[in-house]
């Protein structure tokens, strides 16, 4: 029996992330359908609801949704918890939440891009759900120093708090070079350009941008300067295949799966 699975989120017509479980499947033989859901930004909780009802096993949540997923579970996991953000749901009797972004980060950096984090320096930049679904897993990787920066401070602070060593710093304080710089920010989404102090970022950096399927300007900014840029396409993948393994007990393999979304 076909068992069914969605992304949800607004926008979400961009997202990968049918084809990505379509791959997993058939490289797993799991008899799955997996569809995009785009919700009202004030009908999260309707179009959860009406899935469920029609028979859905479980969501990827992507933005702007990932703290209202969190509210609408009935338990979550110990890493949601710490995030305050969910982006994988399970229906049972109960709905349970689970957040596998900063698996796929940390995975992807590692793996993918043979980037060992131990002992690296490391800038996060936001404080919304996305960054909130990361930081402790990069805690956890071991780096040297994580500074957490927003464009609202207090938000910053607030993260960084609940995730210590890592400390809170605003954009207008940020100074020396750092090791990786991740953008979890919007402004990839909206086209805007972060304006930070240049010495942050240099050839001997790495930048990662979260959002995938687009140049954005960070990364473009990044280029100039001389960094060894990324997308978060790799995060997507691996998060998904940690996504897949909570429902339905099996880990695909991830290299083939992102080469061929990459053209390779």
């Amino acid at each position: 029996m076909t068992e069914r699975y969605a992304v949800i989120g607004n926008p979400v017509a961009h997202s990968q992330s049918p084809a990505i479980h379509a791959r997993f499947a058939a490289l797993t033989g799991k008899d799955i359908a997996y569809e995009r859901i785009e919700a009202p930004l004030d009908g999260f909780d309707r179009a959860v609801a009406a899935f469920r009802a029609a028979g859905g096993r479980g969501l990827n949540i992507t933005l702007p949704f990932k703290q209202a997923a969190f509210r609408y579970c009935d338990e979550t996991s110990e890493r949601a918890r710490a995030a305050q953000a969910v982006n994988t749901l399970v229906f049972t009797d109960r709905v349970r939440g689970d957040n596998t972004d900063g698996i796929g980060l940390v995975r992807d950096l590692e793996s993918n891009l043979a980037l060992p984090l131990r002992g690296k320096s490391v800038l996060l930049l936001g404080a919304g759900g996305a960054a909130q679904g990361v930081v402790g897993s990069l805690v956890e990787a071991k780096i040297a120093r994580l500074v957490v920066a927003n464009r609202t401070f207090a938000k910053a602070a607030e993260l960084a708090a609940r995730f210590a060593p890592a400390v809170a710093m605003p954009y207008e304080k940020l100074e020396g070079a750092f090791d990786i710089v991740i953008n979890a920010t919007s402004a990839s989404l909206s086209g805007a350009e972060l304006v930070l102090p240049a010495s942050l970022i240099g050839e001997s950096s790495v930048a990662y941008d979260m959002a995938y399927g687009r140049d954005t300007a960070f990364l473009q900014a990044a280029r100039r300067a001389g960094a060894r840029c990324s997308d978060g396409l790799g995060m997507l993948v691996e998060q998904a295949a940690e996504s897949f393994f909570i429902w339905h007990g099996v880990r695909p393999a991830t290299r083939a799966v992102l080469a061929s979304l990459r053209g390779g």
